[in-house]
């Protein structure tokens, strides 16, 4: 067998399919649009990655190859493999090529890289610098200030639902009545100041040469809305591959379709089942309706093999899932043991649940399976809060993914918005935040300094110029010869960094009593530096796809070498473990009463319990307490209500599942405590007797 046909040996008939799709004769150019429909576990990471080798091993340009994945990690884990693949043809030439493959990335990133080459030809500044979520609700907030929104004599929505309202609008292509209507209905009596308030926004924005996270899908959207650059940016590209394209918004649809308007050598991967990310205005319909998107329909090849779970398990996942009204048809199979049935466990209360989980996980343990190879997953943050108690007191460790991301912590953000002034003195957000570090400088002051940059030419040029904050004496020379020397590359990149920390260390000491852990996290953030080629790089792709490092744990880092994990069901979402414990699967939990309304919100939910149960490997335990207090009452008596089994495990599916309770009842006839027994009910007939 020959090295090239050797490395497609390791696949299953359709992922063989997939990878060898326009390419089975040789290399081709533009082969016919493709979607491949990757259930949970179907190996669809190693699929796209063979695709991408087999290009490159028939002849295809990796340059010339367009890569687009839901993270930066991703995209290096993909490139990674590809290389690996492709080595057992290409040997020691494989290297060579994989770094060729310049263009793998997210959709974020590679419009930044985009924008940047375009910018003269569609009206942007090249300096343009990033602005994150934080900054970007700032700017919002200075702009709602200024047109009074702050003083009205009724409450108007706060910076963060602005924020979350606009973007709304821009990514799903959708009026901002329309959004009003459907997401945000308490906003909906300020839609003629929300109007006036975003197109500040945007003139805010272009005054300060910055784009926010959606601009940069924005912008490409409507340069590639002119045919001619659309064009131009699509002969770049022979092949252009999405991952997880189920979590695509309109707007990313339609740069992609304006790419590839034939969709000759367009291959999307994803899995329309597991599509729950709407309330980023990702939507389901990108993927149902890519194949009839052209003339002739895109070929379409479902991998349904499963290499993580029992066929137990499936066949359960599979019956929740049916019961969508809109779906690719696909049964996951495996040719693994059959094992256990996934558990429905009847429990009294949200107390019970957390004992529950806590017996079983260390019984697991004891039975020689890691704390972290086990997983308790939920609807909604605050779910655990029961179970955290009862792991805390019982001395169990444990990691909760969804907390303060590590590039939010306040020195973090210092440092950064540092670098972003001095990249971009016009950043009149993080030249706020920037100038009010140094001791007697306020608000005022640092507004004046940064008005007499925005009105020179030359902002760094203007800098030393700039009427000095009447109180921060020799603190704004350092400053002013600090953004010089970094503005002017004396140091060089990254050596800058430490320029820069050198600068902050003394306002760090003064502003956090903690400083020498945050010093740790700067020290940290140099590292980081240290991997990309320039400043502008650095701060692009940090805001753009920030490092884990702390990011998704919500408390300390452990210092056990085991741990339990707990994580919200949308975290948990590629992820996999031996035994997984699913929280109150029940009606106003799974599907949550906030998502209960239209057809397509139940269809979110239901797809987000079909997640959840795809994580299992092995053991899988659906939890489902009977009674919940009401909240704020369970520490002032004993209100309460019922929850009833999740509507998407109907009777008709009772059979995939194995029912138990806990605690176990007592048998048939036996007394549940020793002692006298008593007939309260004949007590209660006679007093009225």
């Amino acid at each position: 067998m020959s090295a090239a046909a050797a490395y497609l040996e390791t696949l299953n008939p359709e992922q063989r399919r997939a990878v060898e799709h326009g390419v089975a004769t040789g290399f081709v150019e533009s082969a016919a649009p493709l979607l491949i429909i990757a259930g949970a576990g179907s190996g669809k990471t190693n699929t796209l990655a063979h695709r991408v080798a087999h290009l490159i091993v028939n002849g295809a340009d990796p340059r010339r190859i367009l890569l687009m994945t839901f993270s930066r990690r991703a995209a290096s884990e993909m490139s990674r493999r590809i290389e690996l693949i492709s080595r057992r043809v290409l040997g020691d030439k494989a290297g060579a090529m994989t770094d060729a493959l310049t263009w793998a990335g997210t959709f974020h990133g590679i419009g930044a890289r985009l924008l940047r080459e375009y910018a003269e030809r569609i009206g942007v500044d090249p300096s343009f610098t990033i602005h994150d979520r934080e900054d970007s609700a700032d700017l919002m907030n200075l702009v709602r200030h200024e047109l009074g929104y702050s003083r009205m004599q009724k409450r108007f929505p706060t910076k963060g639902t602005c924020i979350s309202i606009y973007s709304r609008c821009v990514n799903s292509e959708e009026t901002l009545e329309q959004v009003l209507a459907q997401a945000f209905p308490w906003c909906a009596a300020w839609s003629s100041e929300l109007r006036t308030l975003f197109g500040a926004y945007v003139s805010a924005k272009q005054a300060n040469n910055v784009l926010d996270y959606d601009d940069l899908l924005l912008y490409w959207a409507q340069s590639v809305s002119e045919p001619a650059i659309a064009e131009e940016i699509g002969a770049r590209f022979d092949h252009v591959m999405v991952d997880e394209y189920q979590d695509t918004n309109r707007l990313q649809a339609s740069i992609l379709l304006a790419l590839k308007p034939r969709g000759q050598g367009l291959t999307v991967v994803g899995d329309d089942a597991q599509s729950i990310y709407s309330f980023r205005a990702a939507s389901v319909r990108n993927i149902l309706d890519f194949p009839n998107a052209f003339d002739p329909p895109a070929e379409m090849i479902t991998l349904d093999r499963n290499y993580r779970s029992s066929q137990s398990i499936l066949a359960a996942a599979n019956g929740v899932i049916e019961l969508a009204t809109e779906r690719f048809t696909k049964n996951l199979w495996s040719d693994r043991a059959h094992g256990t049935p996934p558990q429905l466990v009847g429990l009294r209360d949200e107390a019970d649940q957390a004992r529950y989980v806590v017996e079983r996980v260390l019984e697991n343990r004891e039975g020689g399976s890691l704390l972290k190879q086990q997983a308790v997953l939920f609807r909604t943050s605050h779910h655990s809060g029961p179970l955290e108690v009862e792991l805390t007191r019982r001395n169990i460790p444990f990691v909760k993914f969804g907390g303060l991301k590590f590039l939010d912590a306040a020195h973090v953000k210092d440092m950064l918005c540092l670098l972003r002034f001095v990249e971009n003195p016009r950043d009149r957000v993080a030249g706020f935040r920037l100038l009010q570090l140094m001791p007697g400088v306020g608000p005022t002051s640092a507004q004046r300094v940064l008005d007499h940059l925005a009105a020179a030419a030359d902002p760094v040029r203007a800098l030393p110029d700039a009427p000095p904050p009447p109180r921060a004496g020799d603190e704004w020379r350092t400053f002013v010869e600090m953004v010089g020397d970094l503005r002017h590359g004396r140091a060089g990149w990254p050596a800058e960094m430490e320029r820069a920390r050198l600068w902050y260390e003394p306002h760090l000491e003064r502003l956090h009593e903690d400083a020498s852990t945050r010093l740790a996290d700067l020290v940290q953030l140099e590292q980081i530096a240290q991997g990309y080629p320039s400043r502008e790089r650095f701060l692009t792709e940090l805001t753009l796809d920030p490092p884990d490092a702390t990011s998704d744990q919500a408390g300390v880092p452990l210092l056990d070498e085991d741990y339990l994990i707990l994580s919200t069901i949308h975290s948990a979402k590629g992820q996999e473990w031996t035994s997984v414990f699913l929280l109150n699967a029940v009606d106003g939990c799974i599907p949550s009463d906030l998502g209960t309304g239209a057809t397509t919100e139940i269809e979110e939910e239901r797809r987000l319990l079909y997640v959840a149960m795809t994580r299992a490997k092995d053991d899988l335990h659906i939890l489902l307490p009977q009674r919940f207090f009401t909240h704020g009452q369970a520490a002032h008596g004993d209100r309460h209500v019922y929850a009833s089994r999740t509507r998407f495990i109907p009777n008709r599916l009772l059979g995939l599942f194995q029912r138990t309770s806990w605690p176990m009842a007592a048998p048939t006839g036996a007394p549940t405590t020793s002692g006298p027994r008593i007939d309260v009910g004949a007590r209660m007939r006679g007093m009225w007797g």
